[in-house]
Parts: structure tokens; sequence; C-alpha cells
């Protein structure tokens, strides 16, 4: 998703060598068309060929594209049971969206070993269940890549797919899926590739040559957490802190390199590694950068996070704007090898993609990770002091464009349907909730444990295969940091429903945070989110003189006047109903609403009403601050040796 992040500068070894497919060890056969004929689909696997296992084997052959579709054939394990069905992510973990990756496949069918199709019974968008599963032996299906779908509900890119004559990007749960019950077995993974062509992953191929390679894992947690970009080569290869860096880049201009990117990042990597004790938790990461041209299908550019890797789909811009861009999210992306690879509840370790259930920390897995982003830099030099309460501050700003009261772990539980347009608070709310942590601890231990302590005990303590409950994290903290103090914190501020205490919390740092409630504005009295899955602004509060005008809280607002509202340019709407109307002035809104099952549209006069602002002043440093407080602070803040 769109992140702003940060980080810090360290003196370290760093190789940056230019990284070719240098693994080769077999030769394999590339099949090629002719002329500009549409290529002749055959099938991957010659059907009784490949015996069966208790593992998956995936074929994928991007040298075979028709109409920006690609077959994926799978020998699937053997099946005991008379009925299978087989499964496509509903949604994957950081996204926090639904998606219905099964609606991209077609032509969906199942074979036993002599090649006799098996009925299939499609359940819903993601499941298909198999009659006589017993005989089962091979899946085959098309995919259609997302990024140039034009389907609804569309997928932000850096979860997507894409399949192009120059470039592939397979987001693993875009196109291989799972038997109901059988997620856990291990994956072989066959792709067969142009010739000249690199797959940026950070799997580790058991087999490669100039046409194939061959990846295994353990099991659908792991693929799917695994995403791969072919293309010709433009990667970097660097080592920090003893682990292995894959930067690979796909530029359609060729402005951005993979080694320009190697040299904004490196401090930045240096410089997490020590904040994280000095050993990164990793042995290789890939960051893997994928830029468009034009305009996003989304609407938006950002990263998506896993535990080995990112993802990145960026504008092909010049390489200067987009350097600081590229350094803040890759400050939050490669913070989550801590959490939640480390650090993560049941409902992540056993990650259910149908029926997902989310976990209510994500306070932790997302604030805390935006919050290091920032306090990495300014801890190691790479941002000042000052700088860095000007992003506190829109931290802060940005907050209050959410619902102040809503416990933090409700919204977290309900992110994907009830409280999906308070989501993005993560980022903002969740990182001041981070920061308070962080000084509240330095405050409880004169200064000497902080939060980046207390996440790293807590990785001690779990780990990637030893996840926690999620009713019990709160009291675990307590129990590691030894600060039973902690606790009525969080009773207060993240489960409950008090707004966090930032003035208090500041002044024990010795800074000055102050707000005035004097800015008077002309408003229609709405409080609006927008939804990116449909496209529309939703009603989400209403003042108490437009409710009574039939205003409902979920209706999608369409127009103002004669004037359709967009993602793009509600602002300059909104500033001309301003600009032409009074207090008191009625004011047509269409807007739709769903009444049994259908949604209709209604046109409704708002009134034009005052409201007041709380403008907040920047953060400052006191002058007059204690020794105590500048103690803090130091600890808080300064850079460290």
């Amino acid at each position: 998703m769109k992140r702003l992040f940060f980080l810090a500068v360290i003196i370290l070894l760093v190789c940056v060598t230019s990284f070719t497919d240098a693994f080769a060890q077999k030769k394999a056969k590339n099949k090629t068309v002719k002329g500009n004929q549409a290529p002749k689909i055959e099938e991957i696997v010659p059907a009784p060929a490949i015996p069966q296992t208790a593992n998956y084997q995936c074929y994928l052959d991007l040298t075979q594209v028709k109409d920006d579709k690609l077959m994926v054939e799978v020998i699937t394990p053997q099946i005991t049971a008379n009925e299978a069905i087989y499964c496509m992510p509903k949604i994957v973990p950081g996204t926090y969206s639904i998606y219905d990756f099964g609606r991209f496949l077609s032509n969906f069918k199942a074979y036993n070993a002599q090649g006799k199709e098996l009925e299939i019974v499609a359940l819903d968008e993601n499941r298909w269940q198999i009659n006589g599963a017993k005989e089962l032996y091979k899946l085959s299906y098309w995919v259609e890549d997302s990024y140039d779908t034009g389907k609804d509900n569309f997928i932000f890119e850096p979860a997507g797919t894409n399949i192009e004559k120059d470039n592939f990007v397979i987001n693993t749960h875009g196109f291989f899926g799972y038997i109901d019950g059988m997620k856990r077995n291990d994956y072989e993974i066959n792709i067969t590739k142009p010739e000249g062509f690199f797959g940026a992953t950070s799997m580790q191929t058991v087999a490669t040559s100039q046409t194939s390679d061959k990846f295994v894992m353990e099991d659908y947690m792991q693929l799917a957490d695994a995403p791969l970009m072919y293309t010709k080569p433009d990667t970097t290869i660097m080592q920090v802190g003893g682990a292995e860096i894959l930067i690979s880049v796909y530029s359609p201009s060729g402005r951005l390199s993979s080694k320009f990117v190697a040299e904004q990042i490196q401090p930045i990597l240096s410089a997490q590694k020590d904040y994280l004790g000095g050993k990164l938790p990793v042995n290789r990461y890939a960051f893997i950068i994928y830029l468009f041209k034009g305009m996003s299908g989304s609407g938006s550019m950002g990263a998506l996070e896993h535990s080995y890797s990112s993802l990145y789909y960026l504008p092909d811009s010049e390489p200067t704007d987009l350097a600081q861009f590229i350094k803040d999210v890759a400050a939050h992306e490669f913070f989550h090898i801590v959490t939640p690879l480390s650090i993560h509840s049941k409902e992540i370790h056993d990650f259910d993609y149908i029926n997902p259930q989310m976990s209510k920390h994500l306070w932790m897995y997302e604030g805390c990770i935006e919050y290091f982003a920032g306090h990495v830099q300014v801890k190691h030099g790479l941002m000042s002091q000052q700088d860095y309460l000007g992003v506190l501050l829109g931290k802060i700003n940005e907050s209050k464009s959410y619902k102040e009261r809503l416990p933090f772990t409700l919204m977290s539980k309900g992110c994907l349907r009830e409280h999906k347009s308070q989501y993005l608070n993560v980022y903002a709310k969740g990182a001041l909730i981070g920061m308070c942590i962080d000084i509240k601890l330095r405050q409880f231990s004169n200064g000497k444990y902080g939060i980046q302590n207390l996440i790293l005990d807590l990785a001690k303590q779990y780990g990637k295969d030893k996840p926690f409950e999620d009713d019990e994290l709160f009291d675990k903290i307590v129990e590691v940091s030894k600060f039973p103090e902690l606790r009525k914190f969080f009773s207060e501020y993240v489960e409950g429903e008090k707004p966090l205490p930032l003035k208090e919390i500041f002044k024990l740092v010795g800074v000055r945070y102050d707000f005035t409630e004097t800015q008077k504005r002309l408003s229609l009295g709405l409080q609006l989110s927008f939804d990116e899955s449909t496209g529309h602004f939703i009603i989400e509060d209403i003042n108490e003189v437009n409710e009574k005008s039939g205003f409902q809280k979920g209706d999608f607002l369409v127009a103002i006047g004669n004037k359709k509202v967009t993602q793009e340019n509600y602002r300059d709407v909104f500033e001309e109903v301003k600009k032409s109307n009074k207090e008191g002035d009625k004011v047509t809104i269409i807007i739709t609403r769903e009444e049994k099952g259908k949604r209709k549209e209604r046109k409704i006069k708002g009134t034009m009403v005052t409201v007041e602002d709380k403008i907040y002043l920047p953060l400052a440093f006191d002058e007059n601050a204690t020794p105590e407080q500048i103690k803090l602070r130091e600890a808080w803040l300064k850079v460290m040796q």
C-alpha cells in the first residue's frame, strides 16, 4: 500500500555487484513461435509421464502467452477422498482488502492419469469442487493478469499480476492455489522462461538453466509469500550484515537502474541492521521494483511487504524524483522482517485465504513498523531532529481524518469490512501508538529500554514458527518488558476509546504540543472516506443539521449539483461549493443507497453549515525543558554512536 518512511547510515562492508543468471545447471529447450502467428498452446506436462507425489508440481510456461493469459498446470498430490476443493485466495496477508483472485481464472479443468476429464463444480469465484477426486491427477486453467484487465474491484498493483512480452509480475497467489486441507504440502514450481530473462525473487532455485527455473517451497503460506518478476535483468546484489540483498528493476525507459536504487537504500539498510541489534534475521532479501508508464490502473503507487521480499509499483520518472520515496518505502517494508515474520498471531501463522480472521494487532504489524521507519533515520543521523518533528506532526494531522475514539484493536479486527474506511490510520495513529510506547518505556527504564528492544525481545520469545495468542499479547509485552505500568496504556488507548495522550507524552521529552480551535469554515457537515474497491466516497458521519435532511451513514456520494465527485476532483468541487454558497444555503447532492439488495439514486438537499476545526501548531522543542526532559529526549532521539 502507499507508504512514506525513513532510515540511517553506518559503516559496513557493502559489495555491489552486477547480478546475472550465474547459477545455470541444466539446459532446456525453449519453445519458439515464428512470425506473427498466435502461439500454438501445447500442454507443458505430458499427462501420465510425471508420477504423483505428496507434493504439488506446478508448471508455468512464460513463452506461451495467449490473449494476455498464461496456462497453469498442476500435478496434484494424491487424494483419498471422493471430493476435493481447489482454492484460490480471497485475500492475502498484507493487503487488508478482499480481491478474489479466483475471478482471473478461466477454462478450469481436472484430469485423471489417462487424460479423462473429471467433473468440476464452481462453488464461487475462488473455489472449484472436483468430483471423483480419488482419480485426480492434474488440474489446468488459464490466468488473466490483473494490471490491465479492467475488472471491477481493481487489485492494487503490488499485489497483482502482469503478463507482457517483456515483463511478467508473478505474485504467486494469483497463479497457484491449494486443495482445501492440503495447503501444508510442499510445492514444486517449474517455470519455462524466455531466453535472456531472469526471475527476481527471494526464493532460491533448486535447478536453473537459460530457459527454465525450478523452486521448492515448504507449503502454500511460504509460496504465496514469495513473488517473482521475470524480465531481462537489471539486478544488483549487496551484502549487508551477512544478508544477501537482491535489487531488481524493470524500467521501460531505462532511466532508473538497480545500481542507483542500491546506492539510495544501502545506508538505510545498514542503519536498520544496527537498529535491530547488529544482525539481520534473514539471510536473503529481494527488492522487486516495477516502473509503470502513464497512469496506474489503481490510481496509486506503493509496495507490498513479504517476509523475505517486497514488490514495488512506481512511476517511470526521473530517478532523483523517486529517490526519497524509494528510501522511505524501503525503510518500512524491510522492517517487516521483524513483524509479522518473527512476531505474529495464529491468525497470520495459519492464514485462512478464503474466510480470513484478522488479528487485532495492526498497531504492531503496521503502526510500529511505520514508526521504526522514521525513528531509525533520526537515530542514525539521516534526518535532523527538527525534521523528524515535522514527520510526527504530519502523522498527527493525518490521524485526525479518522475516527479518534474507535479502539484500534476493534478497527484491526474489522478492517476488511465494517472498519475498512479506517484502515489507513495504521500509518498515522498506528505510528503514534508506537512512539507513545517507545517514550513510555524509556520513561520507565530511565532511557535504557525502548520499543525496538521490546520488539527484539518478543522476537526471541516467539519467532517465525511460534505464533502468539491474539488475546494474550498485551500481557506478554508487560511480562517481557517487566513494566506493568504499560498495561494501563494498552487498556485505555489501544483497546479503549481514549484519544492518545500526546500532550502528556511530548512533555516527557521536552516537546511543546498545543492546538487551538479558532478556524471556522463552511461545510456540508458530511464526514467522508474513499473506498478504492468501489471508487466512491462513503458518508461516514453526518452533523445534526444534515442528518435531518435525509443523509445516512453508508450512502455513496455521487455528485454535488451537476458535478460528479471523483477522487481526482473532489477538492475542486468542494471548494467551488464553498465559494458559491453561504451558511444556510441548500445544495443538491446526489447519493446512492442500498435498498433491498440494489443501489438506488436519490437527490437530497443538504444545508451549508459552519464548523470549527482544531488547528495544530507545529511541534517545537521546549527551550525551557528540564534536565530530566532533555535526558529522556536524548535517549529517544540522540544519534546512536
